[in-house]
């Protein structure tokens, strides 16, 4: 199933059911006094935040929803029952917009709720208007319509960590080799088409859609990418050795997450003053002649980076020792960045 990110639904509450004109009827006492009952309330619509990424998918076809509308009121002065609340279940970093008033929320957390359209009130039965001046009224009123709107909802994945750089760099595998997460890897460019995800001792890892050179300007897959970063706490930045001149190909991305940065006004909050890492990947592509040469090309390259002031690590996907080295080293690293920022 494709992964769904965003898409405009109509919603309404429901409508308040009827006020209505009733008698008592009371032996020998004929049209023994108004007893029509009040309609019930309309319910309302409302969004609740869930951990589950895939749920929009759900909403593919069915774009319209609207919540219970109240009952009509009764003889002897019965009320009538609200109407069924609807809560429509959207992932946590929805942000839903009414489209005709503007007005936006935001879902940060996993069991938030949040009040978008109220539900119409019941109208009143002829009990409502008896006076000394009218004993006998024939008034009712029909209950109110509830609100309507036309919503666009957007996610925008929270991670611990996201996965980025250039296509092909392994952050498909380096997912399948650190969670349970069973994502489609190939050697050609843009195998990760949407953001996939993996569950990593409790941590969320993202492997998130792959850059080329310009995708702050729409290139490639870089605005879907740049759009899913942006809630990410902190990223790692895969560079693979295959590459002769990776260091170069590093100072690319990193262009670009600027590039996105200014012309988006990010500020501090920008992708490129997010805490990273760097992984060296692909370490087995480096075959000389000799096994000690190659460890001296690998640990080259790697205090190459080092010289920018970051974590550098290297690994080989094919290598279970490697995995779990790094594995052990994050694990580390994400529990002392969860300690230092608050959650969502």
């Amino acid at each position: 199933m494709a992964f769904i990110d965003e898409i405009k639904i109509h919603a309404e509450a429901g409508n308040g059911g009827d006020g209505v004109v009733r008698w008592r009827q009371e032996k020998f006492v004929p049209k023994g006094g108004p007893a029509g009952g009040d309609g019930g309330r309309g319910g309302d619509f409302y969004v609740l935040a869930v951990r589950d990424l895939n749920i929009l998918s759900k909403y593919k076809a069915k774009k319209e929803f609207e919540a219970g509308r109240g009952e009509d009121g009764g003889n002897k002065s019965l009320h009538g029952a609200n109407g069924t609340d609807f809560f429509l279940e959207l992932p946590v970093g929805t942000t839903i917009t009414n489209l005709e008033t503007s007005e936006q929320w935001q879902l940060l957390t996993a069991g938030q709720k949040e009040l978008l359209l109220k539900g119409g009130y019941g109208g009143f039965g002829n009990e409502h208007f008896k006076k000394s001046t009218n004993t006998t009224p024939m008034e009712s009123n029909r209950g109110q319509e509830g609100e309507k709107g036309n919503f666009q909802i957007e996610l925008e994945l929270f991670a611990d960590i996201g996965l980025v750089g250039l296509p092909s760099a392994g952050k498909s595998s380096l997912l399948n080799a650190m969670t349970n997460a069973e994502v489609k890897v190939g050697d050609y460019a843009f195998t990760t088409l949407d953001p996939n995800l993996g569950d990593f001792y409790g941590y969320i890892i993202a492997d998130l859609p792959g850059l080329i050179e310009g995708a702050s300007e729409g290139k490639g897959l870089g605005v879907k990418f740049l759009k899913h970063i942006k809630r990410t706490k902190m990223l790692a930045h895969l560079v693979s050795l295959e590459n002769e001149k990776p260091i170069k190909i590093y100072k690319e991305i990193r262009k670009e997450l600027e590039k996105y940065d200014k012309k988006n006004k990010l500020g501090d909050e920008g992708l490129s003053r997010k805490e990273e890492i760097i992984l060296l990947t692909k370490t087995d592509v480096i075959n000389p002649s000799t096994k000690l040469r190659a460890i001296d090309l690998i640990n080259r390259k790697k205090k190459e980076f080092e010289k920018l002031g970051k974590k550098v690590f290297t690994i080989s996907l094919y290598d279970d020792k490697s995995v779990k080295k790094f594995s052990d080293e994050l694990i580390k690293i994400l529990k002392k960045t969860t300690e230092a920022r608050p959650q969502g």
